[in-house]
């Protein structure tokens, strides 16, 4: 049986950089899942009529959500009804860096008893080249 699913070299220029390039990201992907602690928040509905993602840093007056995690990663799913549209993944670190120095954030109440505080993060401000710029020079570390 014929595997067709890689291209040949002869397809594509710069192929074998390319190749090399995926794979260290298809690596990197796996540890994730596999070798590190990963937090994840699904958000309903919200994040469509307000443009912001919500992460929740207190609770009841206690350290929670993005300042209590031990974990390695942070995968937020933005979903749409009970399906995810799409996962935005921070490296918890940079994620920390983003909301710390991100201009145009809120800090609302919410939560049962509205015992929660949580930071409403822009999406389009994660993807501003301030925002790049803190996660260029946060990553320098």
């Amino acid at each position: 049986m014929v595997d067709n699913t890689k291209p040949k070299k002869a397809d594509r220029k710069k192929f074998d950089i390319d190749l090399a390039y995926g794979e260290v990201k298809e690596e990197q992907i796996a540890s994730m899942l596999q070798d590190k602690k990963i937090e994840v928040k699904s958000e309903r509905g919200m994040w469509m009529k307000t443009g912001n993602i919500c992460i929740e840093y207190e609770c009841w007056k206690k350290p929670s959500g993005i300042d209590a995690t031990e974990s390695d990663y942070w995968f937020h799913n933005l979903c749409i009804d009970d399906s995810i549209f799409c996962t935005l993944i921070f490296e918890t670190k940079n994620l920390k860096k983003i909301i710390k120095t991100m201009k145009g954030k809120k800090s609302v109440m919410g939560g049962d008893n509205n015992a929660s505080k949580m930071w409403l993060l822009p999406i389009k401000k994660l993807f501003d080249p301030e925002t790049f710029e803190v996660f260029k020079n946060g990553t320098k570390t």
